[in-house]
């Protein structure tokens, strides 16, 4: 998504001074080339005349509204990331009958007065001198205008939300207004001024018709955005940053700074992009139950860490009540956050609300609304091992597994007698033989490698990989759970081998085997019996890239590179391949960085932390992302943190990774820091 100097706050930087220099200076060449050098064809159209400047104003109108709408449907920008001036309906009035006065006299406006100034023409430099000096002037006498300035200020939405029409049909019927137009100021010049340049001309209706088409083509591309875009948008859709005490006080009373609990859980389930649930209460009261998805933040810390979401998407604050919530967004609005909204009733709200069972409600509730809460119960409510929406598989002996995903030792222990579950141990042998979970199967994780076309340590085809579940049991519904020791790589390992048969009905034990054993559950050394099966060998990988891929993705910068060997290997400072370094423009994250060893056990770390690490390395959800380490081995946890923990949904897996890369010498490296 593109990042718009508003939407990061950063109007006054030197960067965006230098940018609006050079966007000025461009746009002064087009009026420039357009004939707007000149004050007797801009007056003209004020005696019909020369209707060009009506002309060039509605090319340049039609051209913005189609590339901004386009911009919004693909996502290229946000809607909250584009400044939209406010409506000030007295002093707008106003102040354009002075300016068009002063238009009608002089032939200038002040954008083509620099363009007549540049070109050397003494009216127009007289004209940009007034212009300056009006601006003093106004700022003198601000104090007596102050009051008409401030009146009837209105925060206007995109003109199609303030009159209710969608989006596709406003782009539509704008295009369909501006062919008119331009016919309609060619009749005029012709009547007027007894010619015509373009009335009878094939050039007219060619560009009349190929706006007409590409009018048509944007209406089919928007389509309805009743409900996509509803989802995406804010309850305060599109208003200007606007810090007055006064832009306060109204919004608070017109129910605009809060959203509703049953809307947020729509909103959440949903997947809606930019938006950032936000915990203010204590660590132990967010370790001890929070929403899915929010993440905590502790009040100090909150505009620190909200920053890179200032006035883009949409921050929902909450706690148990309303009143910390309400101070830390009205704070975030005086500091320029328009963007920010409080949870209705806090947590409190949302449980009575969304996650109470309908039988316990004083009143009936709809059958449809019924069904509603039901999803909401089941979403919310289920161990929070994944935050990507899932759909619980059906025919699981666990029902509401969000799958692939992680099971808490609770869960396992519940369910381990279950024929249709079957615990892995990829722990080592000797480790496996002295105590394991009871009924565990003991697997090495190099036993699902080997050479592939000259590459060692790849992950084995299809057919020898269903082999080894077919010794072990396994069938396509059979729920895998993978255990490990202090390696969490080495399960997520074994996960690919399993998507690559299109088995996603696995999940990684939470803490691995030394979290079952820390919270007292049973183990032994037994080995169970076990009878053969017959796996389908069907390969079902979509997600590995051999390194023509990469190189491709590489020139093209089409994917990122996520590089997640530890750093000095991506410097280049340590090296244990043919040549050190990285792939040119690849991102270094250490597949470490995703876990937390504790003296018990070794962990995931907290989704909302995951979530903000990966949110400043990777731009969207839908970002096509490329996880390479030296073998595969460790990018595999990185896949698995990026698809199933935080919902990343285009993730390849480069399993040959810097092993064969490095080999070629055909490949570039990089050595440094650097991308």
């Amino acid at each position: 998504m593109i990042d718009t100097f508003f939407g990061l706050g950063q109007l006054d930087s030197s960067k965006a001074l230098f940018m609006s220099l050079v966007i000025g200076i461009l746009f002064g060449m087009v009026l420039e080339r357009a004939g707007f050098g000149s004050s007797r064809r801009l007056s003209g159209v004020f005696y019909f005349k020369d209707m060009a400047v009506i002309k060039v104003m509605f090319t340049a109108m039609i051209t913005a509204i189609m590339g901004i709408a386009l911009s919004l449907r693909f996502g290229l920008v946000a809607e909250q990331a584009i400044y939209l001036n406010p409506t000030l309906y007295k002093a707008q009035i106003l102040g354009g009958l002075i300016f068009g006065i002063g238009f009608v006299i002089g032939g200038w406006c002040p954008g083509t007065a620099a363009v007549g100034a540049a070109s050397g023409k003494w009216d127009a430099f007289i004209f940009l001198g007034g212009a300056v000096g009006g601006s003093f002037f106004f700022n003198e006498t601000y104090t007596w205008v102050k009051e008409l300035y401030e009146a009837g200020n209105q925060h206007t939405a995109f003109v199609y939300q303030s009159i209710g029409m969608s989006k596709d049909w406003f782009v539509l019927l704008f295009v369909l207004i501006g062919i008119l137009v331009f016919w309609c100021m060619e009749l005029i010049e012709k009547k007027i001024t007894q010619k015509s340049d373009y009335l009878n001309t094939v050039f007219l209706k060619q560009f009349s018709f190929v706006l007409l088409i590409s009018g048509f083509s944007v209406f089919m591309l928007l389509g309805d955005p009743s409900s996509a875009a509803k989802n995406n948008e804010s309850p305060v859709q599109s208003q200007p940053v606007e810090t007055s005490e006064t832009a306060l006080l109204n919004q608070i009373e017109n129910a605009l700074d809060h959203i509703e609990p049953e809307e947020l859980a729509r909103r959440v389930i949903k997947g809606q992009q930019g938006l950032v649930l936000v915990d203010v209460r204590s660590e132990p009261e967010f370790l001890k139950f929070h929403i899915k998805t929010a993440r905590h933040i502790p009040l100090k810390d909150l505009v620190e860490q909200l920053e890179p979401y200032r006035n883009l998407g949409m921050i929902v604050l909450y706690s148990n009540g309303m009143t910390h919530p309400a101070q830390a967004r009205d704070v975030l609005f005086r500091m320029g956050f328009s963007n920010a909204y409080l949870l209705t009733d806090g947590l409190d709200g949302f449980i009575n609300q969304c996650l109470r069972p309908v039988s316990l409600r004083p009143e009936p509730v709809p059958e449809s609304n019924a069904r509603e809460i039901n999803q909401w119960r089941q979403f919310f409510l289920v161990s929070d091992s994944a935050t990507a929406a899932k759909t619980p598989m059906d025919g699981l002996p666990i029902k509401g597994l969000a799958l692939p995903g992680i099971i808490d030792a609770q869960t396992l222990f519940a369910h381990m007698n279950d024929p249709g579950v079957r615990v892995i141990d990829l722990r080592s042998q000797p480790e496996y033989n002295t105590s394991h979970i009871p009924g565990s199967l003991s697997l090495n994780v190099e036993s699902l490698r080997g050479n592939i076309k000259g590459v060692p340590s790849c992950l084995l085809p299809a057919h020898l990989l269903a082999g080894h579940l077919s010794l072990m049991g396994i069938q396509p519904k059979t729920l895998v759970v993978l255990v490990y020791g202090e390696k969490v790589q080495d399960v997520t390992l074994v996960g690919m081998a399993l998507e690559r048969l299109g088995h996603a009905n696995y999940a990684l034990l939470s803490g691995g085997y030394l979290q079952w054993k820390a919270l007292g559950f049973a183990t032994d050394a037994m080995l169970p019996e076990i009878s053969f099966s017959t796996y389908p060998d069907t390969d079902k990988d979509q997600f590995t890239i051999d390194y023509k891929a990469v190189f491709s993705h590489v020139q093209n910068k089409t994917a990122l590179i996520l590089d997640v060997r530890p750093q000095a290997y991506y410097t280049g400072e340590k090296s244990d391949e043919a040549r050190a370094g990285h792939i040119p423009g690849a991102v270094n994250r250490p597949f470490d960085l995703d876990t937390v060893k504790t003296a018990e056990t070794i962990a995931f770390k907290p989704i909302s932390e995951l979530a903000v690490a990966y949110e400043t390395i990777i731009p969207s959800k839908e970002s096509l992302v490329i996880v390479h380490c030296r073998t595969g081995h460790q990018a595999s946890q990185t896949f698995f943190v990026l698809k199933h923990l935080l919902g990343y949904s285009r993730i390849l897996w480069y399993d040959a990774g810097w092993t064969e890369w490095a080999a070629r010498k055909e490949l570039p490296v990089k050595t440094g820091t650097t991308p």
